[in-house]
């Protein structure tokens, strides 16, 4: 059955209201400020990289899943961050159009999508390989052509295409990873949310010369990255 013309003109009406209710009531009462960020929320099209039965949840403050099911991508940290996480991520990194970034935990492609709108090219890493093509697919679809998706352990296998102005990783970790300050280019920076539950701090770390320079702005809990090291809890 063919659907009328304004039927298409509604649905495409909604979906950008949709949209501008989420930079407006989500993303900038967090704090995000930055026009530049903002137009790039409002030009990446976020339900372009949610699974298919989590369209309706496209614009919603929520973690999707992005595997089944639910609970398993939970359990996984499989999961599409919340829009505000991303939105003042990208903020946080003052992403100039030479930067070249690595992301570790490309999920659905969505923050490799706004990195790239942002930067000169983005690596984006991946463990899962069905995320590995969901992501490559969608940033295909989007017409993105300067962020490769790959797959591998951002915490175990040889990174070799460093050094980089800018690190992503999108999860939490225990504590910063040495080994990626290591692939941070002078000025460059590392974003990450760092601690235990119930307390995670987003932490940038600026690299100067020898020196890595860090603040925590803010506070979020978010899905673990995988394989990446966790404090013993031994205790005599």
């Amino acid at each position: 059955m063919n659907l009328p013309l304004n039927t298409f003109a509604d649905v495409h009406d909604a979906t950008a209201q949709a949209r501008f209710n989420m930079i407006e009531q989500q993303i900038r009462p967090w704090n995000v400020l930055d026009e530049r960020v903002l137009e790039t929320l409002a030009m990446v099209r976020r339900e372009d990289f949610v699974p298919p039965a989590f369209q309706g949840m496209a614009f919603a403050d929520v973690e999707i899943p992005l595997s089944h099911p639910v609970e398993t991508a939970e359990r996984l940290g499989q999961m599409m961050l919340a829009p505000r996480i991303d939105a003042r991520t990208l903020q946080e990194l003052q992403l100039r159009p030479t930067d070249r970034v690595l992301e570790i935990g490309a999920g659905s492609g969505y923050m490799a999508a706004l990195l790239a709108h942002q930067a000169e090219h983005v690596v984006s890493l991946e463990l899962v390989p069905e995320l590995v093509e969901f992501a490559r697919e969608n940033l295909r679809s989007a017409g993105v052509l300067n962020a490769d998706v790959r797959q591998a352990d951002g915490a175990r296998d040889p990174i070799n295409d460093g050094p980089f102005d800018v690190i992503v990783l999108s999860g939490s970790v225990a504590e910063i990873p040495h080994r990626l300050l290591g692939l941070l280019r002078d000025g460059g920076r590392l974003s990450a949310i760092v601690g235990l539950e119930p307390m995670m701090r987003a932490t940038i770390v600026r690299r100067a010369g020898d020196r890595f320079e860090t603040s925590q702005p803010w506070d979020a809990i978010v899905p673990r990255l995988r394989h990446f090291g966790e404090p013993s809890t031994f205790r005599f």
